[in-house]
């Protein structure tokens, strides 16, 4: 699947996702956004994934963004650790069905 990186000006993230600019320097300065090379502009990939999260954890929680950073990589942490328990999980099935003589372990 291809990654889509889009270059978007602070006035189209405010007006679309409601975060000013001073919340936008915020971000890059904690590097929750990559600042474009031209002025007050920024990269983003996935920007319809990852604006409205920002947009609802600062509005809507309250979260200040150095906390906001926090509750993102404790996200990545959690989808990270079930990828591996879902490769654990299948795994284990693979070699309960070849305990039982219905079939080949594979290398997952």
């Amino acid at each position: 699947m291809e990654t889509r990186v889009l270059l978007l000006t602070f006035q189209e993230v405010d007006t679309r996702y409601g975060l000013g600019r001073a919340a936008l320097h915020q971000f890059v300065e904690l590097g929750l956004l990559r600042p474009a090379p031209a002025p007050d502009t920024i990269e983003v990939e996935e920007p319809d994934e990852l604006l409205p999260r920002l947009a609802r954890l600062h509005h809507g929680l309250g979260l200040a963004p150095e906390a906001i950073d926090l509750v993102l990589l404790m996200r990545q942490r959690l989808l990270s650790l079930q990828t591996a328990l879902a490769r654990e999980t299948a795994r284990a099935r693979d070699l309960e069905l070849f305990l039982r003589g219905h079939g080949a372990v594979s290398d997952i």
